[in-house]
């Protein structure tokens, strides 16, 4: 019996009445992906670039989130071909290419998902969980329909560009970064610096005049909320290592710092 593949990122942005709200996973653990997964978030960020994870690792996370109403995202680490190919015939549906500074590198990221006459994507679809070894009717006639592609502007020189690359075809949503766009500003470290804020909003407003959706990282509740109500389409909202780090905290916090300090004042 033909299989059919999951709605893509595309997809679930245009069928949503509101902003949808995800995370990152990072970690590598399978089961955190899991539990993230199973959480009720709409979408689910498997990074490669930040993070220790491979393709196997990424395999295992895309067959685990599988069971879940949520739509996993990988970003990979860097616009390559070669690996964009991998992760797509790992069976990612949905991908984010960053530091997408120009119109030429968003295009070059449009051709990697694509088979030729389109793009440059190798064929192996037989050999592939992509198109499930061949078990998806039609495959590679309708690749283009079953992958989405995200790229990440962030850059000054990105921002610049920013009508140019919403302008690619192919390109489906626009993420931005501020951590890196606010190194690239010379504000490392201050994501929330109104100079870095100006530019996120520049790129809101050129991706709102292409019609095209926009999403943002920002951690911060009352960040996030301030670019969900400027019109953010996707928000990223946490991570599950940063979400173990502050709440491992907070425990050693009230349970060892605390009552150590109670012990030295006796």
């Amino acid at each position: 019996m033909p299989l059919r593949l999951s709605p893509t990122f595309r997809a679930a942005l245009a069928a949503s009445g509101r902003p949808l709200a995800g995370m990152w996973v990072c970690s590598g653990s399978a089961t955190v992906t899991e539990i993230a997964a199973g959480s009720g978030l709409d979408w689910l960020l498997i990074d490669m670039e930040h993070s220790a994870l491979s393709i196997e690792t990424v395999l295992v996370q895309l067959q685990v989130a599988a069971a879940y109403p949520v739509t996993p995202v990988v970003r990979v680490p860097w616009n390559d071909p070669v690996l964009i190919k991998q992760v797509l015939d790992a069976g990612a549906q949905n991908l984010i290419v960053p530091m997408v500074s120009s119109a030429a590198e968003a295009r070059a990221a449009v051709a990697a998902t694509r088979y030729p006459p389109a793009g440059v994507r190798g064929v192996g679809s037989a050999l592939a969980r992509s198109a499930r070894w061949n078990r998806v009717d039609g495959y590679l006639a309708d690749a283009a329909d079953h992958v989405s592609l995200t790229v990440q502007i962030e850059t000054t020189a990105g921002v610049a560009a920013a009508a140019e690359i919403t302008a690619v075809e192919g390109v489906d949503a626009v993420f931005v970064g501020p951590s890196d766009l606010s190194a690239s500003m010379g504000l490392l470290g201050q994501q929330s610096h109104p100079d870095v804020v100006a530019a996120v909003h520049a790129v809101f407003a050129a991706c709102r005049d292409a019609g095209t959706p926009v999403g943002v990282n920002a951690f911060d509740p009352a960040v996030a909320e301030a670019y969900l109500d400027a019109g953010a389409d996707f928000v990223a909202v946490g991570a599950d290592v940063a979400l173990l780090a502050r709440a491992s905290e907070a425990l050693a916090a009230r349970f060892v710092t605390a009552r150590g300090e109670q012990r030295d004042s006796y």
